[in-house]
């Protein structure tokens, strides 16, 4: 189980490096393909932004609440 502390500095290492970096895999996975109609790659982008943050879900859990820990 990870501290307070930890999962801090991992969310805020994941958002500033990880999601930048999956934003750039994305979209280079899409421009594999023809490009589809502009509903279509929305819908891509909305579902690939929400998924994203689905493994993630236990470390941004009261990372925004003040440390339970602290007196």
């Amino acid at each position: 189980m990870l501290s307070y502390k930890a999962r801090r500095r991992l969310s805020l290492l994941i958002l500033l490096v990880g999601l930048p970096l999956y934003i750039v895999v994305a979209v280079n996975v899409i421009a594999l393909f023809d490009r589809p109609s502009i509903l279509v790659e929305v819908l891509v982008y909305v579902s690939l932004g929400v998924l994203w943050a689905f493994p993630f879900k236990y470390v941004f859990r009261g990372v925004g609440q003040a440390d339970p820990d602290q007196d």
